[in-house]
């Protein structure tokens, strides 16, 4: 594979950023049209992250949003590492936020190919 100038790696992950970006933007808006409460997006703790927070009733869901060019890819780019460092980040939210104590905890993927369709949502995609 031939090395990329840094001016063209620069530029990759500017488009990778904002498709990332337009991504989480399309799977927050197809959560609510699903009747989803959106607690927070783009939560940071130094440990790990979590796209979406949302919520339906006693639900408390950490969402993964992946947009790649094949549903395949998408679908196997979430790490069993990726995975861990979602849950220890809802793990901190829920503690910083004791009005979330007693909830159900469920994790979700939404899968984002083109933005012409809507994103493929699994629902309780891990434990």
């Amino acid at each position: 594979m031939a090395h990329m100038s840094k001016g063209a790696l620069k530029q990759k992950r500017r488009r990778a950023y904002f498709r990332g970006k337009a991504a989480e933007f399309l799977a927050a808006s197809y959560l609510r049209l699903k009747g989803y409460h959106i607690v927070t997006k783009g939560y940071r703790k130094p440990f790990g992250e979590i796209d979406i927070i949302a919520r339906r009733g006693n639900l408390l869901i950490a969402v993964e949003v992946k947009s790649r060019d094949r549903m395949a890819e998408a679908a196997e780019a979430i790490s069993v590492k990726q995975k861990r460092r979602i849950a220890r980040a809802l793990e901190a939210f829920v503690m910083e936020r004791p009005k979330f104590n007693g909830f159900n905890l469920r994790f979700d993927v939404l899968l984002v190919v083109t933005f012409w369709q809507k994103p493929h949502h699994i629902e309780g995609a891990w434990e």
